[in-house]
């Protein structure tokens, strides 16, 4: 079948990383350039493609494919923050699948999986910084691995839950948010604070494309893009933990 195995599950957050390792550095392009691949940025390209077409210059090419980047960097970070204000960091970092309640609050209302949608939209906005052949391979095997992790949880919540998860699957859609929210909110409390310490490297990676994006430079922010990792990774290990739960089939 297509959906997660527990493995990748267990381990999908050293997986991200791993492909967003290879999408950065893409080995392939010191293969004795037997692919015949750019090691130009993605963004250089998309700019020198689009000005080329007579619509922009150049140097409005640049800021417009900027501007795509920060539009989905952020709209990335606000779905997995908005979302995890609901869930919990707790449960978003566990590497075990939670069905203590049944979710159908905030962005749960409109979309089955904000915090993986969020993902893919900051892959595809950060991928500017990638050589093309690193932004495709990346932005494809994140998309992959989000829709396998979506499909391993689904069965899990069905045996959870029965027939009201069934029921809100028939009407959320499992990716793209609905316009308007599908189905009535429970009630749930969002937690802010604990959801914007959880999710702070999507914060901080929005920002540095934001602050350092308009000197054209693509080396700082990908400086900048590590040391927020880095920050994520020692406010993370703070963070209250979920308990222990039932491992994915």
């Amino acid at each position: 079948m297509f959906k997660a195995s527990s493995f990748e599950y267990r381990f999908r957050f050293i997986l991200h990383a791993i492909i967003y390792v290879l999408g950065f550095w893409s080995p392939w392009l010191y293969w004795g350039n037997v692919l015949n691949l750019t090691d130009k940025s993605t963004w250089l390209v998309l700019s020198s493609d689009l000005a080329r077409t007579g619509w922009l210059g150049f140097g409005e090419s640049t800021i417009a494919v900027l501007v795509l980047a920060l539009i989905l960097t952020g709209l990335g970070a606000w779905l997995r923050t908005w979302g995890t204000a609901y869930v919990s960091t707790g449960i978003v970092q566990s590497r075990t699948m939670h069905g203590n309640t049944m979710l159908a609050d905030g962005p749960y209302r409109r979309t089955r999986n904000p915090l993986y949608l969020g993902t893919l939209l900051h892959t595809i906005g950060i991928s500017i910084l990638m050589p093309p052949s690193g932004a495709i391979f990346a932005v494809a095997l994140l998309w992959a691995l989000q829709i396998r992790l979506a499909l391993a949880e689904e069965p899990f919540l069905t045996a959870q839950f029965g027939q009201p998860y069934l029921d809100y699957i028939a009407r959320v859609p499992r990716f793209i948010p609905a316009l308007t929210p599908r189905v009535p909110a429970a009630g749930a409390t969002p937690h802010w604070v604990q959801a914007v310490l959880g999710e702070l490297y999507f914060i901080c990676a929005f920002l540095v494309l934001a602050i350092f994006g308009w000197s054209f430079n693509a080396h700082p922010m990908q400086q900048g893009i590590l040391i927020s990792l880095g920050v994520w990774l020692v406010v993370r290990a703070f963070l209250p933990r979920a308990a222990a739960a039932t491992e994915p089939a």
